[in-house]
């Protein structure tokens, strides 16, 4: 799937995940509801199509229903899951608010490898679950956020971490 991901650009993941949004809604999607979805105009959408086709991502005839194909799917998948993730560390670690966190994790979702993926998701749910930082830490974190700057220096918070 790495080989596959290098050969979508930005755009065509977009696609694939408009596509993917609609199809879990409605079964399949139409040019016009891509079109709405993206902000763009249909015949973009239809050269977009032609392109996803042609990579055997989607199956779409002309003034048909667009579907993702297997392939197109897992690729689809793959970006939501991205997104997803990014929208919960912006959203629950970094505090930054929800519909910003959706247009940031939209541009950072193209550009993140699935390794950098994996430790982002490892970080968030050991800053959520791990009894030694958990709601306590994000609280202070959340406060440090939402100053101007921090009230201390940092050579004194490092002089209060605890070693195990």
């Amino acid at each position: 799937m790495s080989r596959e991901r290098s050969a979508l650009t930005s755009s065509m993941e977009d696609y694939l995940e408009a596509i993917y949004a609609l199809q879990r809604k409605h079964e399949a999607a139409r040019v016009k509801d891509i079109a709405r979805a993206l902000g763009v105009k249909m015949p973009s959408v239809t050269g977009a199509l032609k392109l996803l086709k042609a990579k055997q991502l989607v199956e779409h005839e002309r003034y048909g229903r667009v579907r993702l194909t297997s392939r197109g799917l897992a690729a689809a998948r793959q970006v939501d899951r991205r997104h997803r993730a990014l929208v919960e560390f912006l959203t629950a670690i970094l505090k930054v608010p929800p519909q910003r966190a959706e247009e940031e994790a939209c541009r950072l979702e193209h550009a993140i490898s699935s390794e950098t993926l994996r430790r982002l998701s490892c970080l968030v749910n050991f800053l959520r679950d791990c009894p030694r930082t958990g709601g306590d830490w994000l609280a202070r974190l959340s406060e440090r956020l939402e100053a101007s700057r921090c009230s201390a220096s940092c050579e004194q918070c490092i002089e209060q971490i605890a070693l195990p």
